[in-house]
């Protein structure tokens, strides 16, 4: 038996994988679409019951809308009337009524905090939480213990061990043309995918990723500094070129704006945000390098500037449809990167095995990349590549080259309606199939098993 990490790629809560027993989408009614939704959003119908009106709600009044008839659920104290909305949510009626007549913010960041819920909710909004009433404590005793902001030695100890470990800082130099910002990370060898800049209009973003933290500076350059940065950060990115690889999947080239640096770290996503009939629809995705070999990128562009996409085209899809109906110079607003791959899971592998299910490849590119150049202890990569037919295969001719350059990749297709001239591997992931594939290349060489493709697929693989 292989010992296979038990944190799988992508993470459980990433929007590309749902493990076993997670969050599932629902078949939907017909009529139910995302698309209904928003007809249904601008028909002007009164969706709260309250004709209009706001009102403040206390915990007591959201308790008693607990039904699926009058569902009540609280979202970073804003209070919505979900009820309306229940058909429609891909998620199912169940999903929604964990939160019913409850605060259901903690639930909602667990599930798909990248979905602009204001959005897509704003006419079934109710209105505020009303503010609990604090006491506040009285702090005049401990500032007797303070003489000249020293605290007694005694208590020196307690508090370090309160504050935990130190944090980042930042300082900055200014001459007459030149302002330089510098973070101390207190950390050794910062590359640069821990590393975004950003800078637009008058506001300078940087944001370090240090061990398992985020670490923000975020300046107001010409106006008073602004203190809510929650949320994901959003930057408008340009189309610069849309090329077919298969007959449905297009690559997609996005030029960073000019002051932006953002190198996505491998095993991350971003999301896509884009406006359909006046509604911000939001998806994520895994970047991809240009290419597997460099002499499949013409012309040669800096990585650090261009992002690119590798993203299947549905017809009756609305996010991606619009996508693809983009002309070369609109633009897409592209976030920061999310998810909790630890790129330190590499050090010292020896076997490396993917599996991957139509554009569930996307997020093995990098890998492959990183994979083949960066980790000198590794003996073998193997990849198993599951599609329906022949022309589903992304990168078919790439992925052959690949393995032929570099001895220790091995690659395998396996097509679940293959036509009669098909010799390779048939049918769907399975113990037999899988029981073949993953082999390691010593008994006790160190294994990394990386898996993504839809639900079915890497539930089964999971198992």
């Amino acid at each position: 038996m292989l010992n296979v990490p038990s944190q799988s790629f992508p993470a459980p809560r990433s929007q590309q994988r749902v493990a076993s027993g997670g969050r599932s989408k629902v078949p939907l009614k017909q009529g139910r679409s995302l698309m209904d939704w928003i007809r249904l959003t601008k028909s002007r119908k009164d969706l709260t019951g309250l004709k209009g009106r706001l009102i403040e709600v206390t915990e007591e009044e959201l308790k008693k809308h607990n039904k699926k008839d009058d569902c009540w659920i609280c979202i970073r104290g804003f209070v919505y009337n979900v009820s309306p909305y229940m058909e429609y949510h891909p998620g199912g009626e169940d999903e929604l009524m964990r939160a019913a007549g409850s605060d259901g913010t903690e639930l909602f960041d667990q599930v798909h905090r990248w979905v602009n819920y204001e959005s897509m909710l704003k006419e079934c909004l109710v209105g505020r939480m009303a503010i609990k009433p604090t006491v506040l404590k009285d702090y005049r005793e401990e500032e007797k213990k303070v003489l000249n902001g020293m605290l007694p030695k005694s208590q020196v100890t307690d508090t370090l061990a309160k504050e935990g470990p130190s944090y980042p800082s930042y300082d900055w130099f200014q001459t007459d043309s030149l302002v330089t910002i510098a973070i101390y990370t207190k950390q050794k060898d910062i590359n640069l995918d821990s590393i975004i800049v950003d800078h637009q209009n008058d506001s300078f973003r940087a944001e370090t990723i240090i061990k398992d933290c985020l670490y923000l500076i975020h300046i107001g350059l010409s106006h008073e500094v602004q203190e809510d940065f929650s949320g994901l950060y959003y930057r408008k990115c340009q189309l610069i070129s849309k090329e077919d690889v298969t007959h449905d999947t297009r690559l997609f080239c996005l030029m960073l704006p000019p002051s932006t640096h953002l190198q996505v770290p491998i095993g991350q996503h971003v999301y896509l945000k884009l406006s359909v009939t006046g509604t911000e629809i939001v998806k994520p995705y895994t970047p991809v390098s240009g290419s597997l070999l460099a002499e499949f990128k013409e012309p040669v562009l800096p990585n650090n500037k261009y992002i690119y996409f590798l993203i299947k085209i549905y017809p009756t899809g609305l996010f991606t449809s619009e996508l693809d109906r983009l002309q070369i110079g609109d633009f897409v607003s592209v976030s920061s990167p999310e998810g909790n791959f630890k790129i330190s899971k590499f050090q010292e592998l020896e076997d490396l095995f993917l599996l991957a299910a139509g554009t569930g490849f996307t997020p093995m590119v990098k890998i492959l990349n990183y994979a083949l150049t960066d980790i000198p202890s590794l003996r073998k990569v193997k990849l198993m590549f599951f599609n329906k037919t022949e022309d589903d295969i992304i990168w078919r001719s790439q992925l052959e080259k690949l393995a032929f350059k570099d001895k220790r990749l091995d690659v395998e297709f396996v097509l679940s309606a293959p036509t009669s001239e098909w010799n390779g591997k048939q049918g769907h992931i399975s113990p037999a199939l899988l029981s073949e594939f993953l082999k390691r290349n010593l008994d006790k060489s160190k294994v990394l098993v990386c898996i993504c493709g839809p639900v079915p697929f890497t539930e089964q693989g999971v198992r």
